[in-house]
């Protein structure tokens, strides 16, 4: 395999494109240019037609796909690899973090994990001020945003109520980043009901944060804990995600014969086939490139033991309404219950299958199922388990026909609930829904807001004056605006329906 210099010129002459971008899209080449991992014939027919896929994360995994730094560690000790005294005020402790990030690998090139700060900064506050406090972090948001400008970058607070977490709440109101994206873990025994309708009212203006149903979170890993990260990826502290691999479903479903062969035969069949490419993938990242070498794992940064495999899964809403058409039934996801049901027993079946198979390298020695929130070149694929766009019913409708997948998802799952702008008059109608969806069993509750700049792609973020910038070909300052522009013309994601927060539009069939 070689670079093709015609590709690689239209990169160094695209005069859209910064010069750290031009960078970043010509290390991708030269990593593409290299031998794939080794995959049997099967396994390698399956990628290629993309019912398994790889997520284009490159030919050599030189690096894992997500890293969950425990900064704590830095912050405790400093860093002899960066020559780095442990800190003792805030301001050190934010130039810490700072040089930190730095050194944090992922697959976008910029870290997905910038840490539990308001775990990490209270320390930090004794003697500082509100105002003062207020005003640190807002230059620390301003620099993440100008200097590690990608949505996947993820910082979390919560689920305490604290001076740290409403100055960040405060601060990301009123700036209006992409980056970074934000997740408030929220758990009814710990939080006030004043940080989570701060939280709240900070959807209708910014679209921010996810709210993370914490004890449910919480229960699917360990003592040490987890972070969400990247888009709503729950991963385990200290280690991260090496890879992620994903089967289509609607590509399985148009393989098999009706819902019964699909459960017992083809799913099988590709779910083993995806476990194949995601142990190629994982041996190369353990055993050929060094990573784990690293000062991150020698001072204690990250511990190679506690990097997860997921295991993603997507196009659900059109598997379902495949496999209900061979059968002469016209039921649609997120509407009918007979749709509704045959979407929980694949996830059912999905959960089953990736627990009986062990793995090598891999925290549990399992792999974490993931409902994966899909690519800007998915057309006509609805990410995860996702009701299709335009077809979402009433807000209460939606979080109860898709709650009962969230037991199964324990890395990762999201919906966006597009609600009118109207709510910005009544956020507390939010704040119920909310609370009702996590009786519900939701891990994650996020919305998008009409009428706001900020709008939620798949779980990252854009602003829809980049977007209308980049499509003018002036370039773009985020490098995560592309990717949003191009899920904006080939996936649908503007088609989502606003809502209402109630059931007054849940009369007509067609709403």
């Amino acid at each position: 395999m070689s670079c093709d210099p015609q590709s690689l010129r239209r990169i160094v002459n695209n005069p859209t494109l910064s010069p750290a971008q031009k960078a970043r899209a010509l290390s991708l080449e030269a990593e593409n240019a290299l031998p794939y991992p080794a995959l049997d014939a099967e396994t390698r027919d399956a990628l290629e037609a993309r019912v398994i896929c790889d997520m284009f994360e490159g030919h050599a995994p030189y690096k894992p796909r997500y890293v969950l730094p425990d900064y704590a560690v830095v912050l405790t000790r400093g860093s002899e690899w960066l020559e780095l005294p442990a800190p003792q005020t805030l301001d050190e402790a934010i130039n810490t973090l700072m040089i930190a990030y730095h050194h944090v690998p992922s697959v976008t090139g910029m870290p997905v994990y910038i840490g539990q700060l308001d775990d990490l900064l209270l320390p930090f506050c004794d003697g500082v001020s509100d105002e003062a406090l207020y005003r640190q972090i807002k230059l620390f948001w301003r620099y993440i945003d100008r200097v590690l400008p990608d949505a996947f970058l993820h910082a979390n607070i919560g689920p305490t109520d604290n001076r740290v977490a409403r100055a960040i709440l405060r601060v990301d109101a009123e700036l209006g980043q992409i980056a970074p994206n934000l997740t408030f873990r929220y758990d009814p025994a710990i939080s006030s009901d004043a940080i989570l309708a701060q939280a709240v009212n900070n959807i209708t203006i910014c679209s921010k944060p996810h709210i993370a149903n914490h004890p449910l979170h919480a229960a699917a890993f360990d003592a040490r804990g987890y972070g969400i990260v990247s888009c709503y990826n729950a991963l385990p502290l200290g280690g991260g995600a090496s890879t992620l691999t994903r089967v289509n479903l609607l590509e399985v479903a148009k393989r098999s014969q009706d819902a019964e062969d699909f459960l017992t035969i083809t799913l099988p069949h590709y779910v083993a086939l995806n476990f194949r490419l995601t142990q190629a993938r994982l041996d190369y990242l353990f055993d050929q490139s060094g990573f784990f070498d690293s000062f991150l794992v020698s001072e204690g940064w990250i511990d190679r033991d506690r990097f997860a495999a997921m295991f993603g899964i997507f196009a659900m809403a059109e598997a379902v309404e495949h496999l209900l058409a061979i059968a002469g039934t016209p039921a649609r996801y997120g509407r009918d219950a007979q749709a509704n049901a045959l979407g929980y027993a694949i996830s059912a079946r999905l959960a089953e299958l990736v627990a009986a198979q062990p793995m090598h390298n891999v925290w549990r020695d399992r792999a974490m199922l993931h409902s994966q929130a899909g690519l800007s070149t998915d057309t006509g694929l609805t990410p995860g388990v996702r009701i299709r766009y335009g077809f979402e019913p009433d807000p209460v409708s939606h979080v109860q026909a898709l709650a009962p997948h969230h037991q199964y998802y324990a890395s990762g799952i999201s919906e966006i609930l597009t609600l009118d702008q109207t709510v910005k008059a009544n956020p507390a109608a939010v704040l119920d829904l909310c609370k009702g969806a996590f009786a519900c069993g939701l891990r994650e509750f996020t919305a998008n807001v009409a009428g706001n700049d900020l709008v939620r792609v798949t779980g990252y973020m854009i602003r829809l004056s980049d977007v209308a910038r980049h499509d003018a070909a002036k370039g773009a300052r985020t490098n995560t605006t592309a990717l949003g522009a191009e899920a904006a013309k080939q996936t649908a994601i503007l088609a989502r329906k606003p809502r209402v927060v109630a059931h007054e539009l849940a009369a007509g069939a067609d709403q």
